[in-house]
């Protein structure tokens, strides 16, 4: 049998159809995005903090190095410093011995002074002629004989002495020479020191510089990760709510189908609609078949009916439609 669509019809499968269709909602799109680009940050950060961990260690090994030298140079010139100390000591101590040998050679020479006057004041004869013909004291001892004999008896403690003067004026000029020379080798150590102090410094604020700015990518890193797990959630909750509200649309529709089926005809009302829009004396011109229904006359005269379906009373429309829903249900409506 051949059935017509009517417009009345035609805006009632729309509107179940619209029903049914749950558009997607936009919060979880956002979220979708946002943990995108959150991902992609991550990536990017993860991988500069890969970059500049490489010269964070060597930062750090530079540093290392840079104290361990630092260490060995003070180490050296504690040992310079203790050395000058040393040497500094035994110069005084010279200076002291220099200081002592001048004072007995001073004394030596009072001395023979004192003898010679002792030989004036014996009143040897020659002896006042040549004290008063010289100019000096140096003079007189270096003119007259009585020196010779003041000198012999006395050269053993003038040389000795003056041997001890000479021996430790060298050996005074021998120290501060060699202070002299450990001085500068210490003052090319605090030098080297200065220099490797500051290459430790400036490695380690480069180490502490990156330390923080890795810090602070990690920290970031954990904060997107946090949010990524918010926005999952969120997004899976955004998704349920969406199942629920489909559901719940769904059943609605279920429903509104439902109350057509209750209607006041013998098949689901919305068939009636779309099929002649409820109108019991509607003709198919092209097929023939009439009434609520659109029954074909064939059909009509097949279940008993009498005349023409559209000519029919409602209740013997409604009569033989339900036998026809009874045997086939919706099938032999196009509707259906």
């Amino acid at each position: 049998m051949k059935f017509s669509f009517s417009s009345t019809a035609a805006l009632l499968a729309a509107a179940v159809c619209c029903a049914l269709a749950v558009a997607p909602a936009g919060a979880a799109v956002d979220l979708a995005d946002k943990t995108d680009e959150a991902k992609q940050r991550i990536e990017s950060v993860s991988a500069a903090l890969q970059a500049d961990r490489g010269k964070l260690d060597s930062a750090q090994s530079e540093a290392d190095a840079a104290a361990a030298k630092e260490e060995e140079v003070s180490a050296t010139l504690e040992g310079g410093l203790a050395q000058s100390a040393a040497l500094a000591a035994k110069v005084e101590a010279s200076q002291k011995a220099l200081d002592e040998a001048r004072a007995r050679l001073t004394r030596a020479r009072k001395a023979l002074a004192d003898r010679l006057v002792a030989i004036y004041m014996s009143g040897s004869p020659d002896t006042l002629d040549l004290a008063m013909s010289s100019d000096s004291f140096e003079e007189f001892v270096s003119r007259d004989g009585y020196l010779d004999a003041v000198q012999n008896a006395d050269a053993t403690l003038a040389g000795r002495v003056e041997g001890v003067r000479n021996e430790v004026e060298a050996e005074g000029n021998r120290q501060k020479r060699l202070k002299a020379k450990v001085d500068a080798h210490n003052a090319e150590l605090q030098a080297a020191q200065a220099s490797i102090a500051a290459v430790r410094a400036s490695a380690e604020q480069s180490a502490a510089e990156l330390a923080a700015l890795n810090a602070d990518r990690a920290g970031e890193i954990t904060t997107l990760k946090s949010d990524i797990d918010q926005w999952t959630e969120q997004i899976a909750k955004q998704k349920a709510k969406e199942a629920a509200d489909a559901a719940e649309a769904d059943s609605a529709a279920a429903a509104e189908v439902d109350s057509q089926l209750g209607g006041p005809y013998s098949i689901p009302t919305y068939i009636v609609m779309c099929e002649s829009g409820g109108n019991y004396s509607a003709v198919n011109p092209s097929s023939g078949a009439g009434g609520a229904y659109q029954i074909m006359p064939s059909t009509w005269l097949a279940y008993g009916g009498k005349g023409l379906p559209n000519e029919a009373s409602k209740a013997e429309q409604d009569r033989i439609a339900a036998l026809i829903y009874a045997d086939s249900g919706t099938s032999p409506w196009v509707c259906g």
